[in-house]
């Protein structure tokens, strides 16, 4: 890590499980308190707003892209790799061993990163309570108050296909997410 380049690049740094909003707090606080804000540009931890249902129940709630990743846009130099390397909860850089690769362009759009203003993309995805495998209780239609184990999930979100024993035989019935619970 001996050559300093000069063009601040993204990169991204890995950090334990849960530790993403920590990692940028305290790195946050260690380029001001070094002076260091000339190397060091953006921060950015990645994330979409997904709607969870649950029934009737909806609720919004913001899911990180990258969970146990956080993104800089920073010149890389001994010092400035000292300073990232250092703050606690983060493992490492991504790359081999201990020399960071920056991301392409491209890669830095793919993952959601505005390259002009760094401003985090608004994204909306629906995620529901329950996935495939899980048991679930059936709150209306013909067998309300029943449970079931859900068998599929439309692409759409809307739709969920699950078993239910009726009469002694499973039988696969399609219901709206709305009319199923998990338990």
């Amino acid at each position: 890590m001996n050559e300093a380049s000069t063009e601040a690049r993204w990169y991204v740094v890995h950090t334990y499980s849960g530790y993403e909003n920590k990692v940028k707090t305290s790195l946050e606080k260690a380029i001001e308190n070094r002076n260091m804000t000339s190397y060091f540009f953006d921060i950015q931890i990645p994330i979409e707003t997904v709607v969870e249902v649950d029934g009737d129940k909806q609720k919004e709630i913001e899911d990180k892209v990258f969970p146990s990743y956080v993104m800089i846009k920073m010149i890389m130099s001994d010092e400035s790799w000292h300073v990232v390397r250092n703050i606690r909860g983060v493992t490492g850089f991504v790359g081999p061993g201990s020399k960071p690769i920056p991301l392409s362009d491209a890669e830095v759009a793919a993952m959601g990163i505005d390259l002009e203003a760094s401003a985090q993309p608004e994204s909306t995805a629906v995620k529901l309570a329950f996935a495939v495998g899980d048991t679930v209780k059936i709150e209306g239609g013909l067998l309300e108050g029943s449970t079931a184990v859900v068998e599929e999930i439309s692409a759409d979100m809307t739709k969920v296909r699950v078993v239910a024993s009726m009469f002694g035989r499973n039988t696969s019935i399609e219901l709206d997410t709305k009319d199923v619970k998990k338990i």
